[in-house]
């Protein structure tokens, strides 16, 4: 059962999301719009931050906190003029060199995967935690982990150096979904622990 992207929003933010984006690989750009607006409202007003996937036109037309570029989007010079100084700007990459390159064309942060096996996106092969850990070393910049990442694993990538990941299915198909949000925020927490050394 599909679920409402403003209604799905709603309830993971009640379990403690404070960053959303909205991807939407097969709508018109006027149903992208018209969405991105609805979740604009739901997800800025109550304090987190909103990016939209690709448009940085639309994400600018709604008054999103910025955009997320894949490789064959807008340069992001040309997404920062778009959206201004202050917008945040990321890069999915799938390799070090993109990753590198993300960083030194000016991103704010980059996705990095997939980490394991994914059917929400055809992202390429799998790139494994060991990679994740040599790119978080390799820049600066906030990595977050995109690509099958579920409860159980979560840990694992914060551990390899994540600032955060991007989770789907393992928040949105699940039967409570502020519970899977809180869940997988406390694992996050528990690896990011590890990560510092800490107990």
């Amino acid at each position: 059962m599909r679920i409402d992207p403003a209604e799905a929003a709603a309830l993971a933010q009640s379990g403690g999301v404070t960053f959303f984006q909205y991807r939407n690989k097969n709508g018109t750009r006027r149903q992208i719009y018209e969405t991105a607006l609805r979740l604009a409202r739901i997800i800025r007003t109550r304090g987190a931050l909103f990016i939209l996937n690709d448009h940085a036109d639309i994400a600018a037309a709604v008054g999103a906190d910025g955009v997320h570029l894949g490789q064959d989007d807008l340069p992001v010079a040309a997404a920062r003029r778009i959206l201004g100084p202050e917008a945040l700007i990321g890069i999915s990459t799938h390799s070090l060199d993109q990753a590198r390159a993300a960083q030194t064309a000016g991103a704010d942060y980059l996705g990095f995967g997939p980490i394991y096996r994914t059917r929400t996106k055809d992202a390429g092969a799998v790139q494994g935690v060991e990679t994740l850990a040599a790119v978080a070393a390799a820049i600066t910049i906030p990595v977050i982990a995109i690509g099958g990442i579920t409860r159980d694993t979560i840990g694992e990538v914060m551990s390899a150096g994540a600032r955060g990941a991007a989770v789907i299915g393992a928040v949105c198909s699940a039967p409570d979904i502020p519970k899977a949000a809180t869940d997988l925020i406390r694992a996050m927490g528990a690896g990011s622990k590890k990560q510092g050394g800490g107990r």
